[in-house]
């Protein structure tokens, strides 16, 4: 185990080497599956869907390498974690190639699982608004944070938190799997740009050090501050952008012809 030091200045375990099994099992599993779809009768995988969650998966590995000396450096994991991460490994389309490798079977239950309303409400953008956003408010307004600190396994928990919930919402935001049942474009971007102003407010509450219960020096709030504030905006950019690039506009269907509609005389 690799020591995580507070922002205090005091150390504790954490689980990294369990942990960096998972971005490394789920790279194997999904090159697997991608290498699969080159057999002879297949119509292929795209290099750049592969390239996207490879980048995922390293950002990843990084952040649960990433010693956590300081505020500064708690902000960078989550940046890593809960949304640049996540973006790599949505952009990759797993859903999609996990349809292609399994059994038609499993591919019609997983579809009709998607469709429940349960899923429904999970999947809508709002809901990944608050899980993200929300925690994060949650986790520095309250001593949810400072028990981080001397809790491995609620450090872990949190972690896990972040990397679900930035996966549900970039998938609801710019997923590029086609699922009947997503919010348009119009109500994405509104989302997106709570999330936006959500994480600005308490980059800037943290900065001031104002309601805020992280127990750590003026400087390394100011510091852990500034990353979750411009790091934030970056991956934002980025996940708006491929929203703008993934977005496949509705065909107009054309008004039928009065003699359709009347029929013919």
């Amino acid at each position: 185990m690799s020591p995580v030091v507070s922002a205090h200045g005091t150390g504790h375990a954490t689980t990294v080497g369990p942990a960096l099994l998972v971005p490394l099992l789920v790279g194997w599993l999904y090159l697997a599956a991608a290498l699969r779809q080159r057999a002879p009768g297949r119509a292929g995988w795209s290099h750049w869907r592969t390239a996207a969650f490879a980048v995922g998966c390293a950002l990843l590995a990084v952040a649960l390498l990433l010693p956590v000396e300081g505020f500064a450096a708690h902000m960078w994991q989550h940046l890593l974690i809960g949304m640049l991460a996540p973006l790599g490994l949505v952009l990759g389309a797993p859903g999609a190639l996990a349809l292609r490798t399994v059994d038609r079977r499993a591919g019609r239950a997983a579809l009709r699982a998607l469709r429940h309303p349960a899923a429904r409400t999970l999947t809508h953008p709002v809901t990944g608004l608050l899980l993200t956003a929300g925690g994060l408010w949650l986790l520095h307004l309250t001593p949810l944070y400072r028990a981080t600190l001397a809790s491995p396994p609620l450090h872990d928990l949190v972690n896990l938190h972040f990397l679900l919930s930035g996966l549900l919402f970039t998938w609801s935001i710019a997923g590029p799997e086609p699922a009947g049942h997503r919010s348009g474009v119009p109500v994405r971007l509104v989302v997106l740009g709570v999330a936006v102003a959500a994480h600005a407010s308490l980059a800037q509450l943290l900065y001031a050090g104002l309601l805020v219960d992280v127990p750590a020096p003026p400087d390394q709030l100011r510091a852990g501050a500034t990353i979750m504030y411009y790091g934030g905006d970056l991956a934002e950019i980025l996940l708006a952008l491929a929203l703008l690039v993934s977005w496949r506009p509705q065909p107009r269907r054309r008004p039928a012809p009065a003699a359709a509609l009347t029929g013919s005389r």
